[in-house]
């Protein structure tokens, strides 16, 4: 009897991490459809105002903005890792993070070969850092010894814009002072509810962002774009360019949140499904062994039996 208890034992402890997986699944699926609703909302208003700052800033136009102007000389750039609190999410945060080590083992090399091409002497003094935001990608970076700026764990699966526009300010601050030259967003695009891809996004300058609008998706043949300025081209950019930056920026948050619950969702749905196999197969054996067993008692009861009566 004991391998027949052992297996139920077993079972029944599967069929209760099965109930919570499920339970998890279907949380997931909640806070997705919500956190989809969010970054759908914002996808047409971020992309139409990136449609228009790159516009400007292939225009041609005598217009000028810090945010618009690349920076050859590229001393200080930074990094910024989007990954989730909590795990249970598949294979998230770990495309995130390989993403995130890659681009960092190979921007201070790209850094000092740019300013070599400039022929500037102090080329080696290049400088890039780091600052994530989740528990994991916290976790992540510390068991691989590298060192983190700033860290963020206050982001669910609802990003809220006050707490996005708060680190856009200083990121804000810190280029227009000349103490960062390039910023990199690496996290998880939101393509589709089938399709999420882990990138690499240079957001900082402006002029690099690059899309699927409009204004590519004529290519070099698109018409060109003719701007009136009122009252005057500095005192609209100050406030469009700006807040074309904070606008990405929370996309990609919002992204990233998404992104996230559709893969623990999926990561949850596969586990209950996995759990059910388990149950199936563990309830085979159990009834193998428990019919095992019933024989051979009655066995030993005919044995018993026959040897009375001889």
């Amino acid at each position: 009897m004991a391998k027949a208890r052992a297996l139920d034992k077993r079972r029944k402890s599967i069929r209760n991490i099965r109930k919570i997986t499920r339970t998890m699944e279907l949380i997931a699926t909640a806070r997705f459809k919500k956190a989809m609703d969010r970054a759908l909302a914002a996808t047409a208003y971020t992309q139409r105002i990136t449609d228009v700052v790159r516009s400007l800033a292939r225009s041609g136009l005598k217009v000028q903005h810090p945010l618009l102007d690349p920076r050859p000389e590229v001393r200080h750039a930074k990094v910024l890792v989007l990954t989730a609190n909590r795990g249970l999410c598949g294979g998230y945060n770990g495309g995130v993070l390989r993403l995130a080590f890659a681009r960092i083992a190979e921007l201070p090399g790209q850094l000092r070969t740019d300013l070599e091409t400039a022929k500037k002497a102090d080329s080696a003094n290049v400088r890039v850092s780091v600052e994530v935001s989740g528990k994991r990608g916290i976790a992540g970076f510390k068991f691989r010894h590298v060192e983190v700026d700033e860290r963020f764990t206050q982001f669910e699966d609802q990003p809220k814009f006050a707490d996005v526009d708060a680190i856009a300010s200083r990121f804000l601050n810190q280029y227009a002072l000349g103490e960062l030259d390039r910023l990199d967003v690496v996290y998880t695009r939101f393509a589709s509810s089938s399709k999420q891809i882990a990138t690499v996004e240079t957001i900082l300058p402006l002029a690099s962002v690059g899309g699927d609008g409009a204004d590519d998706r004529d290519g070099p043949n698109r018409a060109a774009v003719d701007y009136e300025f009122l009252p005057s081209a500095e005192s609209i950019l100050e406030e469009v360019v700006p807040t074309s930056f904070k606008v990405k920026l929370f996309k990609c948050f919002l992204d990233a949140a998404v992104s996230e619950q559709i893969a623990r969702m999926v990561a949850m749905k596969s586990a209950t499904e996995n759990a059910s196999d388990i149950i199936k197969m563990l309830s085979r054996t159990y009834n193998r062994a428990r019919q095992s067993q019933i024989t051979n008692e009655i066995m030993e009861v005919i044995g018993g039996a026959e040897a009375l009566n001889g």
